[in-house]
């Protein structure tokens, strides 16, 4: 049975202009160009430069002192009124093709020829029929970005059968990629780490034959497990060899590609990190500023306010033409200021954020001492600056400050807070920072064990657990103590 009822919600939408600042605010500096760029080539009424009058959004008033004054019919005059037609539904005055949760993606294009270009212009250099070819191709398109060919050799027979009607065989795919595997970079179409691994030694080995060589090669076939879990001991005793010897192959192998895709593609812009913010220290006192990038003049076009006006001092009703003119007009001033609005409340929410961590992590700033960073959180700096956390969120997630000790992320300067032995509160950061001192100073012949670095840390005061040490061990992105151990 249906029922008609009433109901009364409360609901809460962010306007267009709230959801290009959230947009923006999460840019960083050279995004924000690129953004500001894109805003200059697609709206006529945004100017680069400073603005040389101020306008009034309520009312005709004229800017220049030379214009004429404006009459009380004038000044009277609403825009809304003037428009207001059933010709010019209000949809017209307002694009909503995103939603509040849309991202702006883009993806650099990079010109040059690709890992899987190169791999197949070296096919010319070998004697292969047709249907070799066609194997060859698809085996090549099949490897992944680090060179690797993951799938299974029966996958790839039936992919040919079902796509391209080519019928093959599990012996014909595997003499293709041998020879695919004589290709430059060494080490590519291999199937895992170790047959990598042992492609580029065979090379080397055909190329210039050592002792170290052939040890290496003999270590990756027969004891590549004992290598990677560094049981040294295990391997001097089982290929009867000294000690030399042993680091002698290390070092061959630890020289060796383990990615051979990578090596050779050029697909991947580099990036630079531009700093948002420039902090500068003189006397104890500190001077923080915008990067000059962040902080563009704008304007709206003089021209397209003229012409507004130009049509709301006639006398006479506009005609099709005029309305549609005037429409697009309105439309690009409004996105204009909205776009100018946008920036200036980026820079202010910029400014307060970076201006209250700094003031609660004063002592970092003066000295560049790690050690001195005060515990913090996102609410903290939110309560501070009465905005919300994801405000705060977005402007540490993705901005940079260059200080006299370095460049940071802003993120850097956030961390949870720890009890000493003595009732105070440190920063994990501090920890964190000592538990790499402790694995730096360390034995690399004998690792110290996460339940001997909780003793250490205990000792200076630090009462954590082991299991805790182990979860700062792997956000420090550090080895457990026996992939540690060095020869």
């Amino acid at each position: 049975m249906l029922n008609q009822s009433l109901q009364q919600k409360l609901l809460q939408k962010l306007s267009p202009q709230q959801i290009q600042l959230m947009k923006m605010l999460q840019l960083p500096t050279v995004a924000l160009e690129a953004r500001i760029k894109e805003e200059l080539e697609t709206n006529p009424a945004l100017e680069e430069g400073a603005e040389s009058f101020e306008e009034d959004d309520d009312s005709n008033d004229e800017y220049d002192d030379d214009q004429p004054e404006l009459s009380e019919a004038e000044k009277e005059f609403d825009f809304s009124d003037y428009m207001d037609d059933d010709d010019n539904p209000d949809y017209k005055y307002s694009a909503k093709n995103y939603s509040a949760d849309d991202e702006e993606r883009s993806m650099p294009i990079v010109g040059g020829k690709t890992f899987k270009d190169r791999l197949e212009e070296q096919l010319t250099d070998y004697s292969l029929d047709d249907h070799q070819f066609q194997l060859a191709l698809h085996l090549i398109g099949s490897l992944d970005e680090a060179g690797y060919l993951r799938r299974e050799i029966e996958a790839l027979v039936d992919d040919l059968a079902f796509t391209q009607n080519i019928k093959s065989n599990k012996e014909e795919l595997l003499h293709v990629l041998k020879i695919i595997q004589q290709f430059d970079p060494p080490g590519v179409g291999a199937v895992d780490l170790r047959d990598c691994l042992l492609l580029q030694v065979r090379r080397k080995n055909q190329e210039h034959r050592s002792v170290s060589l052939l040890t290496a090669e003999k270590i990756l076939e027969d004891h590549f497990d004992a290598f990677t879990k560094k049981h040294y001991d295990k391997i001097i005793d089982r290929l009867e060899i000294e000690e030399d010897d042993l680091k002698g192959a290390m070092e061959v192998i630890l020289k060796l590609n383990p990615k051979p895709g990578n090596s050779s593609s050029n697909n991947r812009p580099i990036e630079h990190i531009v700093p948002d913010f420039i902090l500068n220290t003189k006397d104890g006192q500190f001077e923080l500023m915008l990067n000059s990038r962040n902080a563009p003049d704008l304007k709206v076009s003089r021209d397209y306010n003229d012409m507004i006006k130009g049509y709301t001092s006639q006398k006479e009703k506009p005609n099709r033409q005029q309305k549609d003119a005037m429409l697009f007009i309105k439309q690009k001033l409004d996105s204009a200021k909205w776009f100018i609005d946008a920036i200036k409340q980026r820079q202010n929410t910029l400014m307060v954020t970076m201006e209250s961590i700094l003031n609660y992590q004063k002592e970092f700033f003066l000295d560049g001492d790690e050690t001195n960073l005060k515990p913090m959180i996102l609410k903290d700096i939110a309560e501070e600056v009465d905005m919300d956390i994801s405000t705060i969120s977005r402007v540490a997630n993705s901005k940079y400050i260059q200080t006299p000790f370095g460049t940071y992320l802003l993120k850097f300067f956030f961390s949870e807070s720890l009890t000493t032995t003595d009732g105070e509160e440190v920063s994990t950061r501090e920890v964190k920072r000592i538990l790499q001192d402790l694995i730096g100073s360390e034995s690399k012949k004998k690792p110290l064990t996460d339940e001997r670095l909780a003793k250490d840390l205990k000792v200076k005061g630090y009462n954590i657990a082991r299991r805790t040490v182990a979860k700062y061990r792997e956000q420090l992105n550090i080895p457990v103590a026996r992939l540690r151990k060095e020869m």
